[in-house]
């Protein structure tokens, strides 16, 4: 007789509550070496996306920082360096623990193979070309090859870096390190730990593998959310998640009418008390954020990034930064460091226009913006724009107290 399978009803409230927890965007006080924490936290998490623009300290070390207060920029070039951790490609490029990297294989055998499509055609040539001289020279950048060839592609990059691409994307190369945030390739068994189980998952294996990890990180969870970005995986999905609910490995819940999926164990996250009087500006780029859609949906909160908008139709800015507090997305802070001036510029601050708690968010946001500009090697702030306007001498009354305000 087939198990009569119960769903368990969640409010809005308590499935943001139980996101939280697993997210653990509240960091617990941690004792120990402060780059084991760092290293926990990405493991946790499964990835930390990496982000090139740097208008506040960019969104690899935000991240990280939000979930380990005792975070240093250097860490992940030093987990890297121990071979704890890699670079390679989740929804988009990222670091990724180093105990993952046989759940890389799929995708890159997928580029090996021709059943995935680099952005870029392959030119066997150049790509021959490339490898032959890392294998023989050792570590290199794509700086170090001449452009013998005309740039092409959407990105005008040249052919060789094209090539470090390919090799890089279907496992051949990997980055050993980076150099002013510049890439340095080298041969995969150089880069890899001696011991590491390098065996391709079966397709079960790495459906599951991805269903387990995201729920650990995310606590509730959709097929479509885990399979975010990854082709021709969503089906297999599917089924694994069927067979796992079967054997009591998930259970299923509701959140306002929407079916989704946990681990048994998420429901215990709701019993734990939840730091609302903490606040946190995190990255547009954080884990917690990073599907749009789902936030939108759970936390009511629609977010876009402007970086990529023109200018006349931006509404909070270029980089604006989504604000958690009270257990809600309740603002968005558009910043940009001038770091020879040690000034962090608060272009825009915009409240959500649900929200009117704006006296203790004020005290809030005034705690953690002492840390967040020390984080940003910033001792000043100047505030230009908030939303409402009439906001602006509420917040600058509050921040003159704790923080040196710039005119």
């Amino acid at each position: 007789m087939k198990q009569i399978l119960m769903i368990k009803k969640l409010s809005k409230q308590e499935a943001r509550k139980l996101i939280l927890h697993a997210q653990k965007v509240y960091p617990s006080k941690k004792s120990g070496i402060a780059l084991n924490n760092t290293l926990a936290s990405l493991e946790h998490l499964g990835y930390i996306q990496i982000d090139t623009i740097s208008a506040v300290q960019r969104a690899h070390h935000h991240t990280l920082w939000n979930r380990n207060p005792h975070y240093e920029n250097y860490h992940l070039d030093q987990l890297v360096a121990n071979k704890q951790v890699f670079e390679y490609w989740s929804h988009a490029a990222a670091y990724l623990p180093i105990a993952n990297y046989r759940y890389s294989l799929p995708r890159k055998y997928a580029y090996k193979n021709g059943n995935e499509k680099h952005w870029y055609s392959p030119d066997k040539k150049v790509i021959k070309y490339v490898f032959e001289r890392i294998t023989k020279e050792g570590p290199l950048m794509a700086k170090d090859f001449e452009n013998t060839g005309k740039k092409i592609g959407d990105w005008k990059t040249k052919p060789t870096k094209q090539a470090l691409e390919h090799l890089f994307m279907q496992g051949d190369l990997m980055i050993s390190k980076r150099v002013n945030f510049h890439k340095v390739y080298d041969l995969t068994e150089k880069v890899l730990p001696k011991d590491l189980n390098v065996t391709q998952p079966t397709s079960e294996e790495y459906a599951k593998f991805l269903i387990t990890a995201y729920l650990k990180a995310n606590g509730i969870g959709q097929a479509a959310e885990m399979s975010y970005l990854l082709k021709n995986v969503k089906p297999l999905i599917l089924i694994v998640l069927q067979q796992m609910l079967e054997n009591n490995e998930l259970l299923e819940v509701s959140v306002n009418n929407q079916k989704y999926f946990a681990l048994p164990s998420a429901l215990n996250l709701l019993n734990k008390s939840l730091q609302r009087s903490k606040l946190k500006i995190l990255s547009p780029f954080d884990n917690l954020l990073i599907q749009r859609k789902r936030i939108k949906m759970l936390f009511d909160f629609d977010y876009l990034i402007e970086c990529y908008v023109p200018v006349t139709k931006r509404k909070f800015g270029y980089f604006s930064l989504p604000i958690l507090w009270d257990g809600r997305l309740v603002a968005r802070m558009d910043c940009r460091t001038d770091r020879k001036q040690g000034l962090l510029h608060m272009h825009h601050l915009a409240l959500e226009p649900w929200f009117k708690k704006t006296d203790a968010f004020a005290t809030a946001l005034c705690k953690e913006l002492v840390p967040f500009l020390k984080f940003n090697g910033c001792d000043s702030l100047k505030i230009h724009k908030t939303t409402p306007v009439t906001y602006k001498l509420e917040l600058s009354s509050t921040l003159a107290q704790k923080i040196n305000l710039s005119q």
